[in-house]
Parts: C-alpha cells; sequence; structure tokens
C-alpha cells in the first residue's frame, strides 16, 4: 500500500466522523440539490441536451489535434499568442518568462483548476510575484493557506461564522459581520488590485475551435476585472476544454447552460464571456497582450486509453461531487489531489500515476450516482472499474488482495466451496479478517446458520415428500 493510499484511509477515517464538518458540508449540499433541481425544469428534454454535449466531446476528443491547430490558427490571426506545454513544469516556465519580460510584480487571478494543478500560486511566491485570487472562495481558501475543497464552491466546508471570525482576524470586520457585509470588504480589499496589477490570468470553461476563442463563465464578475484592466492576459487551459464551435454554447441546449445548471442551479451563469485576442483598434478595454497556454500534463497520455478518455469530455460543473456518498462523507481534501470526487478519481491515476493514485478508483460505493448526474454522460462507475482492471494488470495491488480475490472467485463458482463451512465458522473468518477495517467503527452483519442454497434444498425435499 503506498504512502497516500495510507494517508487517504487515516484521513478518511478522521473525517467521516467529524460530525462539525458533516454539518456544513450537508448544509451547503442541501442548498445546491434544491437549486440544482429548480435549474434543471428548464430543458424540456434533458437527456436529449446531455447526449447531445457528450457526442460533441466525443467527436473533439476523436479528432482534438485537428481542432487544437484550427484553434491555433484563428486565435493567432487576431494577435493572440498560443504556447503549448506538455507538462506543469513547462507551463510554470513559460508564464515565469511572460512575467519577467514585462517585469510583472502583481498578478490578479480568476477561478482556475488548471492553476491549482500547476501549484501556480506558490511558483509565483518563491519568484517573488504577488499572486492574489479574486474569486471570493478561491480569496478564502488563500486567506486560510488551504486548497480549494471543491471545484466549484472552493470554501464549501466552511460556514459563515468561519468567514467572519477569519475576516475579523485579518482585517479587523466584526466578528459578527454578515455574508453581505463580508463581501464589501472582500470587493474593497480587491478592486484596488485589479487597476494596478500587471498581469491578469485566468484559466477557460472552454476552447472554441472555429474563433480562435476562450470562452469564460463566473458569478462574481471578477474574471472580467482581471482581463480588463491589466495589460496582459494570460489563459491557461487544459487540450480537453476544446468544442468545435461557438454554436456549441447554445444559450438552450448547449454547453453553457448545462455547465450553469449542474454546477449552481442556474439556467445560466451571471457573466459568461469570450476573449478572442488582445484589445483591436477602436476597442476599450482589454489587455494589451493575451496568450494561451495550450496545457497537456498527462491529457493525452489518458486520451490514448480507450476505456478511459471520456474523462476527458467533463466540463468541471461538480455535479458527481456532490451526488457522490463517499465525497458527502470525507470531503474535498481528504482526495489530497488537485481534482477531488468521482471524476478526480477517474482522471487523476492518469494524469499523475496508477501506482500512487490507483486507491482513488477504490473510493466509490460504485452505486452509478455521478454517472446519472453527469451533464455530459460520462460512465464514471464504469470507468473507475476499469481503472481498477488496469491496476491489477500492472500488478500494482498487494499479493494478499490478489489472493483474496482469487479465493472469493474460486468459492462464488463453486457453490460446494460455499457450503463447506458453517455460518459459525464464516462468521468467525468475518469478525477475524475484517476486525481492523470494517468493525472498527460498525458492526458487522451476521451470517446466517444456513445458506440460502441450503435452505432451497431442503425445501425442495420437503415440498416433493408432500
Amino acid at each position: 500500500m503506498s504512502t497516500l493510499s495510507e494517508k487517504f484511509l487515516e484521513v478518511s477515517e478522521e473525517k467521516a466522523f467529524d460530525t462539525e464538518l458533516r454539518r456544513k458540508i450537508n448544509f451547503n449540499m442541501s442548498r445546491y440539490e434544491q437549486a440544482v433541481e429548480k435549474g434543471r425544469k428548464q430543458y424540456n428534454n434533458l437527456e436529449f441536451a446531455r447526449k447531445k454535449a457528450h457526442t460533441i466531446k466525443w467527436r473533439v476528443m476523436e479528432n482534438l489535434d485537428k481542432y487544437l491547430l484550427e484553434f491555433e490558427s484563428n486565435f493567432t490571426k487576431k494577435g493572440g499568442k498560443v504556447i503549448w506545454a506538455n507538462t506543469k513544469d513547462e507551463a510554470n516556465r513559460e508564464i515565469l518568462n511572460i512575467l519577467k519580460k514585462v517585469k510583472a510584480r502583481h498578478v490578479v487571478k480568476s477561478k482556475s483548476m488548471v492553476c491549482e494543478e500547476l501549484e501556480l500560486n506558490e511558483v509565483l511566491q518563491h519568484e517573488g510575484i504577488e499572486s492574489l485570487e479574486t474569486d471570493l472562495g478561491e480569496y478564502i481558501v488563500q486567506l486560510l493557506g488551504q486548497k480549494p475543497y471543491h471545484i466549484v464552491t472552493p470554501a464549501m466546508h466552511l460556514s459563515k461564522e468561519d468567514v467572519a471570525r477569519l475576516f475579523h482576524e485579518k482585517f479587523g470586520t466584526p466578528p459578527d459581520a454578515t455574508p453581505t457585509e463580508l463581501t464589501h470588504k472582500a470587493r474593497e480589499l480587491l478592486r484596488e488590485k485589479y487597476v494596478t496589477a500587471d498581469v491578469g490570468i485566468t484559466g477557460a470553461n472552454f476552447l472554441i475551435a472555429d474563433t480562435g476563442s476562450i470562452a469564460l463563465t463566473e458569478n462574481e464578475g471578477n474574471a472580467r476585472l482581471c482581463t480588463a484592466f491589466p495589460k496582459v492576459h494570460i489563459a491557461i487551459v487544459g487540450i480537453e476544454k476544446m468544442i468545435p464551435s461557438v454554436n456549441d454554447l447554445d444559450l438552450s441546449m448547449g454547453t453553457w447552460p448545462l455547465l450553469g445548471s449542474h454546477g449552481t442551479g442556474q439556467n445560466i451563469t451571471v457573466y459568461n464571456t469570450i476573449f478572442s485576442g488582445p484589445r483591436q483598434p477602436g476597442e476599450t478595454d482589454g489587455p494589451e497582450e493575451m496568450y494561451v497556454i495550450l496545457l497537456d500534463n498527462g491529457r493525452t497520455k489518458l486520451l490514448a486509453e480507450k476505456d478511459q478518455r471520456q474523462g476527458l469530455y467533463c466540463i468541471r460543473c461538480g455535479a458527481c461531487l456532490n451526488a457522490c456518498p463517499v465525497y458527502k462523507n470525507i470531503g474535498g481534501h481528504t482526495y489530497d489531489t488537485t481534482y477531488s470526487g468521482p471524476i478526480g478519481s477517474i482522471i487523476t491515476p492518469h494524469l499523475q500515476g496508477m501506482q500512487q493514485f490507483r486507491h482513488l478508483s477504490y473510493a466509490s460505493s460504485l452505486c452509478g450516482n455521478c454517472t446519472e448526474v453527469c451533464p455530459v454522460h460520462i460512465d464514471i462507475h464504469k470507468i473507475l472499474l476499469y481503472n481498477r482492471r488496469d491496476a491489477v494488470k500492472e500488478n500494482l495491488v498487494s499479493g494478499s488482495e490478489s489472493f483474496g480475490w482469487k479465493l472469493w472467485k474460486k468459492g462464488m463458482l463453486k457453490r460446494k466451496m460455499m457450503n463447506m463451512f458453517s455460518g459459525r465458522t464464516k462468521n468467525f473468518f468475518l469478525r477475524f479478517l475484517f476486525k481492523k477495517s470494517w468493525s472498527k467503527k460498525r458492526e458487522l452483519p451476521t451470517i446466517q446458520p444456513k445458506s440460502f442454497n441450503e435452505l432451497w434444498k431442503e425445501k425442495q425435499h420437503t415440498d416433493s415428500n408432500k
């Protein structure tokens, strides 16, 4: 068992029985569920919209090389610059080269999971460059020195009282400040930063091939401010975010409303912006230079996996996290990865290595709820099984685990072996084998003295003698 796997089990047990954390998560999740149920009602045929989105992403992944080159060609025609980065180190190096070229000392960032993947804030801090998160949730966890808890709502694990105490300690606001007052304080602190920042850094929700554009969706307007005032805009985007056409955003059945309805329960998010390069002649705002860094960082490795490449269809709505009973119990930080929950469990072993992260594919009840709620119809629970299969093929499982499953399989295929031991003996072995894992916090089930097979034979015998 890897060190990461052992740590995951240890932290999972701690978080699963943290009643205060569970209370906060359940409260925030319940509000999300109510909103999403209402948001999905905008569709006359939600299933059709999901299948349409799935087909779009399938077409992209089957022709990704073509669409990436089309995007690059159309974006550069408008004065933008495209940089290809194979790894996170390459991406960080290219970002630092740009920042050093323009002598940047202050950077404002909008919410971006790809930036978290690059650990960009830590890289910039090491270089003496101030990097400020401007999304309110991201800003809060940055003040706490934490990573985002959730891919859509970074501060989901905090209550309004927690945030009020944080702002009181950092900025002297009243310890019982309301959410409105806290938001006003954050706005006051951030406004000056937008105007004085040298560079604005964003991610992108979608890359649009036919127009050579990036699409950003948000609820606070901070991404627009990050791109409107600084002279340089850098967008870091995973290559899987591609869609063929601007028409695929479609405000009735496209990816924008699917992202809004499944991510936050809105018909569509408040601010939806398309950027097609630096400021053009006659335009009043926008950057003088715009760069798009296309990040691979293991994505082409996942693309090569026929059974698992569906993981690249993800539009980062977070619906699978909110539906997952495991995530609800252990929370986002327990995964210790950029992408947590079911989607993180299927893509992380390919992005960061099956050896270290195979345990995430076992962190599931396989209930299938993640697949059921996914707006682009990714078969998440099946991919979890494919990952487990590959871990076995690559001999990454322990000898005891392999032996245990072989014994179980043999028993399942031969009824005589199942009936060889009495219920009492089976109960002994059950408690002996799982004493430390299952029965530590819960009561193990009791196996009946006779199996169903034995009871059925007795019934048949009794009926024939009547």
